[in-house]
């Protein structure tokens, strides 16, 4: 396994996706924290959104970016309709896509097509950069999670985390 496959998958940088998501159930997912903007869930629905963007931009799909922020995070309607649970498998089947992407040294030097708003010209990166860049936006947003989680008392899993 390459070390960008590790950032994305694995534990590269701190504690495995599996690790951090662990032993949250949905009251903690969706348990709102004085001061923060978001719930565990929020952040783990803004990943996902934008590890399927990058996917498609990845697999040759000029999906556009959203016109603003807000709409990378879900709305009422949104968490109430996909539970928990669902939304952790959208994320990991988006991961191990992710993975599999940067397994594939063949391709980490091809181009990729990464539309901007307007008006901006389409940006062009190659396979390796896109998930460069997505291996950071997901460390932010779990680091996120992480602090909620301790802040809730939720911290370590019991597969073990990072707790310095």
């Amino acid at each position: 396994m390459n070390e960008l496959e590790r950032a994305l998958t694995a534990d590269s940088y701190a504690a495995p996706p599996a690790h951090i998501l662990e032993g949250i159930d949905e009251e903690l997912a969706h348990r709102t924290t004085y001061g923060a903007p978001h719930t565990i869930y929020a952040e783990l629905w803004h990943i996902v959104y934008w590890q399927q963007i990058s996917l498609d931009w990845v697999e040759g799909r000029e999906t556009p970016i959203p016109a603003h922020a807000s709409f990378g995070f879900p709305d009422a309607y949104q968490e109430s309709e996909e539970s928990w649970e669902r939304l952790r498998a959208r994320f990991f089947a988006g991961m191990q896509a992710a993975g599999r992407h940067a397994a594939d040294g063949d391709r980490l030097n091809e181009p990729v097509r990464c539309p901007s708003l307007p008006p901006l010209p389409t940006r062009v990166m190659t396979v390796r950069e896109q998930l460069e860049s997505l291996a950071a936006h997901n460390a932010y947003h779990f680091g996120r999670i992480v602090l909620l989680r301790q802040l809730a008392g939720a911290w370590p899993p019991a597969s073990g985390g990072f707790t310095w």
